[in-house]
């Protein structure tokens, strides 16, 4: 399978390219913006809040742990990287299609 540019492996991992946009009026996928998946919260982005929200989303999104889902880029910055653990990326991929991530 061939993998979209938002979702990489290596390390044993999923790497996962999101821009995240805080403050929406609604959870979910908003598309593709270059390589990463667009993905809105309504949290704020303050105090980690937005980043919290992106990591609890993509746990129940992903039906698994939040542990196995960090945030390993971009803390700051809209541009994040995630690191999803123990979901092999054919599913992930699959999850978040289903969801509407290749709009």
């Amino acid at each position: 399978m061939e993998l979209p540019a938002y979702v990489s492996e290596r390390d044993g991992a999923v790497w996962l390219r999101v821009k995240a946009q805080p403050r929406a009026k609604s959870n979910g996928i908003a598309g593709m913006v270059g390589d990463a998946l667009k993905i809105r919260t309504t949290a704020p982005p303050v105090d980690s809040a937005a980043n919290e929200a992106l990591v609890a989303w993509l746990s129940d999104t992903l039906d698994c742990p939040r542990r196995q889902v960090t945030l390993a880029r971009g803390g700051t910055s809209p541009q994040k990287v995630f690191r999803i653990d123990g979901i092999p990326a054919a599913t992930v991929v699959r999850r978040l299609e289903e969801l509407g991530a290749s709009r």
